[in-house]
This record gives C-alpha cells, sequence and structure tokens, in this order.
C-alpha cells in the first residue's frame, strides 16, 4: 500500500515538486519577485480598505461589480486580482497568492502566469454579467441583487492557476479534485463567488483544449509524459 501511494505521488507531483525545489534551492526567494510583489499588494490593499479614508479609494481603483459600467470594469479587472475580499481572512488571500502564484511563477514564467491569471478572472467577471442577464430561473442565471456583490478577488485566479498549473505538469488527479471541489462549494453554497471560481475554470479550460489542440497539430504526437526521457518541463515565457 506505501509502495503503491509513493508511486503514486512520485507520478502525480514529481515533476511539479522537482521543479518547484529546484528553482528554490538555486534562487530562493528571488525566483518568485512578482509573486512577492503580488503578496505585498495584496497585503496593501487590504490595510488601506479597512481605515476610514481608503476605502473608497480602493474600491475605485479595483473592485468590479456587474452593475459597472463595462469599460470601467475592465479597467479595474488587473487591480481586482489583488484586493482581498472584506468578508473573508485576509491571511487566506495571502496565503492563496503565495503557494499558487509562487508554483504558477516558477513552472509557466510571469508573464504568463499573469495572463492566465488574468483570463481566469475576466471570465468571472463576465460571468456575472450574463447570469444577471439570464435571470435567477436559469439554471445558469444569478438574482438581480448580485449585481451588487463585489468580484472574488484573487480566488479566481488562484483556481485557474492551480488548474492550469496541474494541466501542464500532468497532475490530473489533483487538477480534477481542484475542479470537484469547486463544483461542490457552488452546491453548498450557491452564491456568486462560487460560480465565478466555475466560470474561471471553464475559461482555463478552453485555453487548456486550444494548446493541446495546437500543440497536436505541431508535433503529429501526443506531448510526453513527465518522468519520460523525452519530457521537457514547458519553456517559461
Amino acid at each position: 500500500m506505501r509502495r503503491a501511494l509513493r508511486e503514486f505521488a512520485r507520478r502525480e507531483w514529481g515533476p511539479l515538486f522537482r521543479t518547484v525545489r529546484t528553482a528554490l534551492v538555486t534562487q530562493r526567494w528571488r525566483a518568485v519577485p512578482m509573486t512577492l510583489a503580488a503578496v505585498c499588494l495584496t497585503a496593501l490593499f487590504q490595510l488601506v480598505q479597512n481605515q476610514d479614508w481608503g476605502y473608497q479609494p480602493v474600491q475605485n481603483i479595483g473592485s468590479v461589480r456587474a452593475e459597472d459600467p463595462f469599460w470601467l470594469a475592465l479597467l479595474r479587472t488587473p487591480l481586482s486580482l489583488f484586493v482581498p475580499a472584506l468578508d473573508l481572512p485576509v491571511w487566506g488571500a495571502l496565503a492563496q497568492v503565495l503557494l499558487v502564484f509562487g508554483i504558477a511563477e516558477i513552472c509557466l514564467g510571469r508573464r504568463r502566469t499573469l495572463a492566465v491569471a488574468y483570463l481566469a478572472t475576466l471570465c468571472g467577471t463576465l460571468y456575472a454579467r450574463v447570469g444577471i442577464a439570464l435571470g435567477p430561473d436559469s439554471p445558469f442565471g444569478l438574482p438581480a441583487s448580485d449585481a451588487l456583490v463585489h468580484d472574488t478577488g484573487p480566488s479566481a485566479a488562484v483556481v485557474g492557476l492551480a488548474v492550469y498549473v496541474c494541466w501542464r505538469y500532468r497532475a490530473r488527479w489533483t487538477g480534477t479534485l481542484v475542479v470537484v471541489a469547486m463544483v461542490v462549494e457552488v452546491i453548498v453554497k450557491p452564491n456568486l463567488a462560487g460560480k465565478e471560481h466555475l466560470a474561471a475554470i471553464a475559461g482555463v479550460l478552453v485555453l487548456m483544449g486550444v494548446q493541446a489542440w495546437r500543440e497536436r497539430g505541431q508535433e503529429g504526437v501526443e506531448p510526453p509524459r513527465p518522468g519520460t526521457r523525452s519530457w521537457k518541463p514547458p519553456i517559461k515565457s
């Protein structure tokens, strides 16, 4: 039993663990400068928005709601990744950003990490508008009151990045577990945040499908599995 578990762990997390460990051993914190900046920015937004004078400025530059004009929501979306929800403990958001953004920055590179994070957040933002337009009677709809609810903050980006990294490093069971956990979250607590998480995953799944199709077209064969001699980690962008 233990041997089977060790073999499963080696196949599931071995390539990912080796990539992250090598980067941290050789470069230490220099391997994740963007992640450290994101953690500091998230902590700063949390500190400022809890001040009497700081709440409204933070909302003006990084808070997104479905009732906002679309152009304004697009302008605010990049910074909305780092504005934590007021009703949740900030340490949870900081831990998520540090862990998931850090792994993604090492494994994917800074530009691709930011691109996937922005895509996931944007999908959640767009879904809120579509869901409200569909109305509460639709299976994918939302009540009109959700137009006043603030966006999810960094959590949609975290979920999207987690699924994407698991796909790139063939940690299929882990990626599936993340998706199942988000589905269970919506079933247990069907609020806007949970449904935005699913929208973020859907957007990332589409991206994964497009990239897999392009890679098969370029190579003509399925990419080799991690751990084999012919496999190489994805090139950072």
